[in-house]
């Protein structure tokens, strides 16, 4: 076996996703026996979006949900989504179990093996592979082995327990509270929120009349196994919106806290953490699930090139230094979020209000916030000399013919070499690379990586120039595993 991912989130099966159409071979573990329509995370964000577009999944997603062109965490302050530079200028409300099923589907139709009620319960490594003890639902045993291990396990991940990897950190919030609710009367907005100094409350439509409320009370802080009763919420909510919009027949109540953790490294070997397994943080912006999603995006390309024989190990290192500076400015964003939202001090929250009148007419912070949240904004370190667009998103570029737009060339899970005249130049890397021409004048000419960011960008390159960049990004041209 090529890869083991244990865990079946959206972060493992994008991941299992990819590494199947990329011809590995790959077992997913899911200590779940079944799917649940119960989770925690409703919110996909732009470039997330961008991402499934890449996969041929997001118009489909889109029609499960709710699209929303904005965000007003407090005060006059918004953050507006609608004018991004994108096909995806909002965030989609969506339960996880809807992204979960679209991903599911692909990774089982590109052969992928997906082991239901298999729990891992050990681990070892050597120079040549990952030993991955399994309890199978039966109660037997088994240890699988295979080239990489990777744990997209969730906050308790026990592939990270088995490394021995530290999760340094510390609590964010304790005693939030979740419910799925009906509700007696429509909210206003798709998404209402609301915070004073008795906590705050979230409601967001997740299908077919289902609310999700999120909600904190200030006064009443319980251990997570302490009961939640429907009165409760609704009590909170009038506390803070002021109507619980006559919510009734809960089919789920919860109470959750709430940690800021990030582990130190993303790779150990031979065995890899992404999504929840490599950094928590509270839900302030809905930023989870978005980036243990682009955490695989980033990953499987590069393990898939690995195991294709023409990257080296240096690439898979990588992995790690450009995520975990992502996760890092994640946990730093949900953590402001967090503090400006719950804090009781009436001067600071006084203050909270001048700063963000002072925002909302500036608006350059609004946009900023925008392009952070939605991930739009999100860029990789390039090397010293570089072209300034060198590791930064690319845009869904029009194309001339056919496919008709970036994201749908990089459905193939290759490199793009987007410019005029490099078909032939390109051709020796056919396997690696698709040979694209942008639809109206386009300086410089871009490579762009499967997970549609800049590998190497220049002004009016010469053949050999673009020769010298495949061959550094994709390796000697019909080099690749036998």
């Amino acid at each position: 076996m090529d890869v083991l991912v244990v865990g079946a989130g959206p972060t493992g099966l994008l991941l299992a996703g990819d590494l199947a159409r990329s011809g590995a071979d790959v077992t997913v573990l899911e200590r779940r026996d079944r799917e649940s329509n119960l989770s925690r995370a409703f919110g996909i964000h732009a470039r997330t979006l961008e991402q499934l577009d890449a996969r041929g999944l997001a118009d489909e997603l889109i029609r499960t949900g709710t699209t929303v062109r904005g965000l007003r965490p407090f005060g006059p302050i918004s953050v507006d989504f609608s004018r991004l530079r994108t096909r995806f200028p909002f965030m989609l409300i969506t339960p996880q179990w809807q992204v979960e099923r679209f991903l599911l589907r692909r990774a089982e139709e590109a052969g992928a093996t997906i082991l239901r009620g298999a729990r891992a319960i050990g681990l070892r490594q050597d120079p040549d592979g990952v030993d991955v003890d399994v309890r199978h639902p039966d109660g037997a045993t088994a240890t699988l082995r295979a080239s990489y291990a990777v744990g997209a396990d969730g906050a308790r991940s026990t592939v990270r327990q088995n490394l021995g990897m530290p999760f340094p950190g510390k609590s964010a919030i304790s005693s939030v509270m979740l419910a799925d609710v009906l509700l007696e009367r429509t909210p206003d907005q798709p998404l209402n929120f609301a915070s004073n100094e008795h906590g705050f409350t979230f409601f967001a439509p997740i299908g077919d009349g289902w609310y999700r409320v999120i909600a904190w009370d200030r006064q009443r802080q319980l251990p997570d196994d302490a009961p939640v009763t429907l009165e409760e919420v609704r009590d909170i909510t009038r506390r803070t919106i002021g109507d619980d919009l006559g919510m009734h027949d809960p089919r789920w109540l919860s109470r959750f806290h709430s940690d800021e953790r990030q582990v130190p490294r993303y790779r150990q070997g031979r065995v890899f953490l992404a999504g929840d397994a490599a950094h928590i943080h509270s839900p302030a912006g809905g930023m989870g699930m978005n980036t243990g999603i682009q955490d695989a995006a980033n990953l499987g390309w590069k393990l898939g090139a690995v195991l294709q024989g023409w990257a080296g190990d240096a690439l898979l290192d990588s992995y790690h230094t450009e995520r975990h500076p992502v996760g890092r400015m994640v946990l730093r964003v949900s953590h402001a979020l967090l503090t400006a939202l719950i804090t009781r001090s009436p001067l600071v929250r006084a203050l909270r209000a001048s700063v963000a009148a002072v925002a909302h007419q500036l608006g350059v912070v609004e946009a900023c916030a925008a392009r952070g949240i939605s991930g739009i904004g999100i860029a990789y370190r390039a090397p010293r000399g570089s072209h300034p667009l060198t590791g930064r998103r690319v845009p869904d570029l029009r194309l001339a013919g056919d496919p008709a737009r970036l994201y749908e060339a990089l459905r193939q899970g290759k490199f793009v070499l987007v410019g005029h005249g490099f078909a032939a130049v390109a051709a020796p890397w056919a396997g690696r690379v698709v040979a694209a021409s942008p639809a109206a004048s386009l300086h410089p000419t871009l490579l762009v990586r499967p997970d549609g960011y800049a590998a190497w960008v220049a002004e009016d390159p010469t053949p050999d120039e673009a020769r010298k960049a495949l061959t550094r990004w994709l390796g000697e041209a019909g080099h690749h595993r036998a």
